[in-house]
């Protein structure tokens, strides 16, 4: 026999859209919003709509919208003022190395320019730790580089697999530099483009015997301890391997010195 009490809540059903827990439910808005932003529903310098109108919008509390408000600002997407209520931020203020915001901004970029910054970026970084690199690296690096390099010669026809180890090598160079900070962000940078079509590009055979050969240049410049060689290498490197990726719309030049 059905109770009053197991009557009433099997007649309550919960928005169907959306979690319930309170944290994922602010989490799963704010990704929401950033699309919008990022696609310019709600363009810099215009509010957000109101409270009301977002509870509304999503079903949920006010204490869930404003949670998502404080994430927003955290972002740099928003500013809350006075008066005038949660504002868009213009677009140089928003965090691009936050996971959500440069998803979004690579998702809407039909000009390759994020993916342009985003190359040029790594290369600096790179080419500075594969600098440091070959005034460091100890017989372990060199004989771990030179392993992934023989592997990576018999798997040019495996592209998946080349480009597991491609990272691997990468990574070797920048753990033997040291400098936690910059193989942080090249990480972070690199984990929300290494599975997206636009980034990966073509895959052909050829390309991964190229890549290749690029790699074992910046190997040489290293294991000969040249670190201005290995920066060189390095920068040439990344910049011939994405241009050949690339494809796709939009000038290229920012990519030049």
């Amino acid at each position: 026999m059905t109770t009053s009490r197991e009557a009433a809540a099997s007649s309550t059903v919960a928005p169907a859209a959306w979690p319930r827990r309170p944290a994922t439910l602010a989490k799963a808005i704010t990704a929401e919003l950033v699309g919008q932003i990022v696609r310019g529903l709600h363009p810099s310098g215009t509010p957000l709509p109101p409270e009301p109108a977002l509870c509304a919008t999503f079903a949920v509390s006010r204490t869930v919208i404003r949670e998502a408000g404080k994430i927003l600002q955290e972002k740099g997407l928003v500013q809350v003022r006075q008066g005038t209520g949660t504002i868009v931020t213009a677009q140089t203020e928003w965090n691009m190395l936050d996971e959500l915001v440069l998803a979004a901004t690579i998702a809407e970029d039909e000009t390759m320019a994020i993916l342009d910054d985003l190359v040029v970026t790594r290369r600096l970084l790179e080419s500075d730790m594969a600098n440091v690199a070959a005034r460091l690296a100890d017989a372990d690096t060199l004989g771990r580089l030179l392993g992934l390099l023989e592997q990576m010669d018999d798997l040019v026809g495996d592209h998946v697999t080349y480009e597991q180890h491609d990272r691997v090598f990468h990574d070797v160079i920048m753990q033997a530099s040291g400098n936690r900070i910059a193989r942080g962000v090249v990480k972070s940078l690199e984990s929300q483009v290494i599975h997206t079509a636009r980034y990966v590009g073509r895959t052909e055979r050829a390309l991964c015997v190229a890549s290749n050969a690029g790699h074992r240049r910046v190997y040489e410049r290293i294991a000969e301890h040249d670190p201005e060689g290995a920066a060189e290498a390095m920068f040439t490197h990344i910049t011939d391997a994405w241009l050949v990726r690339r494809g796709g719309p939009g000038d290229s030049a920012r990519l030049q010195r």
